[in-house]
């Protein structure tokens, strides 16, 4: 039999996992920080045309400045999301997605946890290079988020914004199986 050979597509049952990971470090004279992040993302297809997903982030922060003042912050993400794909079976795919996160950012130096939830609309595209690899571009359109600023009296931070600029485009791989 001959390999049946496509340009990939998603239908019902299908899993894809995606992410982001990004490590940097900066110094000038003798300040100096450093940070990374890590967050895999896994969806999976409900019907031909919804996706339900999660994600699961750790980010690190430290900086010292020439004083040897130290801050030192970390921050643990959970999220869902939901997506609706227009012509999900072929090689270029639309579409809509909804998401919901919660984040705990400690900041050691101010001696407070925040906890903080975010809501955003966005849409995105997909385009299968292979049956299983796909390029993916992301536009977060829509979105609001509360944070807490530790409690304890302190005021809470709302933020609602619609995001007009098309340079604040996401770009990524997603794997199928």
């Amino acid at each position: 039999q001959e390999e049946e050979k496509g340009n990939g597509g998603f239908a019902k049952g299908d899993v894809f996992v995606s992410g982001a990971f990004s490590i940097g470090s900066e110094k000038t004279g003798d300040d100096k920080s450093n940070g990374f992040e890590i967050e895999p993302k896994v969806g999976y297809f409900v019907t031909e045309n919804i996706a339900i997903g999660g994600k699961l982030g750790y980010a690190s922060y430290k900086a010292e400045d020439d004083l040897g003042d130290t801050d030192d912050m970390s921050a643990l993400t959970v999220g869902a999301f939901g997506r609706y794909y227009m012509t999900p079976a072929s090689q270029f795919s639309l579409f809509g997605q909804l998401g919901f996160d919660y984040s705990t950012i400690d900041d050691k130096l101010a001696d407070v946890q925040e906890n903080e939830f975010g809501l955003n609309l966005g849409l995105g595209l997909s385009y299968f290079v292979s049956n299983n690899w796909s390029i993916e571009a992301t536009w977060a359109g829509l979105g609001y988020t509360s944070n807490d600023n530790g409690g304890s009296g302190a005021e809470k931070t709302n933020t609602f914004g619609l995001g007009a600029d098309l340079r604040a485009i996401s770009f990524g791989v997603n794997y199928k199986f």
